[in-house]
């Protein structure tokens, strides 16, 4: 069974949770594709940051809920989530 990592983030008055699990590269938010859910090439680019970052921007699934706030303190608070949860997966790895 597939490991589920949590994690929240948060940005101005927007709230982020983040489900990371292993896969492809899949983002939904609030069950829309990343692409869809996002107009502005921007945003977009932030979301992602985390996974470009530590190269690992096809390894996993990530579902978010997120609610609150406008477009970009969404996107900031996806990308904490996301930067929350990697830390948490990292961490896990290390132990091993």
């Amino acid at each position: 069974m597939t490991e589920i990592i949590y994690a929240t983030g948060r940005r101005k008055s927007a709230t982020a949770r983040v489900y990371l699990s292993e896969g492809s590269g899949n983002i939904l938010i609030n069950d829309l594709p990343l692409e869809e859910y996002f107009g502005r090439e921007v945003a977009k680019i932030l979301v992602k940051q985390p996974l470009k970052l530590l190269e690992c921007d096809q390894k996993f699934d990530i579902k978010i809920k997120v609610s609150g706030g406008g477009s970009f303190g969404q996107a900031g608070a996806i990308r904490h989530g996301i930067s929350r949860a990697l830390e948490k997966k990292t961490a896990s790895l290390e132990e091993l």
